[in-house]
């Protein structure tokens, strides 16, 4: 009896997440088939002309603008910002910056020192009661 293993697929939705792409900037055959784990894994470690281009210009999705404006998903909700943008519209957000882009750096910036303090603290605590 032998068994057959079938390859793993996902939706391109799922696989343009993992990739860190827009998922409606991407070539129609990305689209429209489904993805396998190793053609993902192909992609990330060789990724074609489109896949480098789009990284680089976008539009990127609300994660990646999120990350390259250093603020949280919701920031960029309150923000105002509903859209995929461009590498150019980052920057010049970057550049422009907005009193909701400060204030909402500011809230990330508290939230990573909260999280830190937090970690530390329970640290402290896994390290007193092992010493006991």
């Amino acid at each position: 009896m032998t068994s057959h293993k079938t390859a793993q697929t996902m939706k391109p939705a799922t696989a343009a997440k993992k990739l860190g792409v827009y998922l409606q900037a991407t070539p129609a055959e990305f689209q429209e088939g489904a993805v396998s784990r190793t053609e993902l894994n192909a992609l990330q470690t060789d990724p074609p002309a489109w896949l480098v281009e789009l990284r680089r210009t976008g539009p990127h999705p609300r994660p990646v603008v999120a990350a390259k404006l250093g603020i949280s998903i919701a920031g960029l909700a309150r923000g105002g910002v509903t859209e995929p943008l461009t590498t150019e519209q980052v920057d010049a957000l970057k550049d422009e910056m907005p009193d909701w882009l400060q204030k909402e750096r500011a809230t990330q910036a508290e939230v990573r020192k909260e999280t830190a303090r937090i970690k530390e603290r329970n640290a402290e605590r896994a390290a007193q009661s092992g010493d006991q």
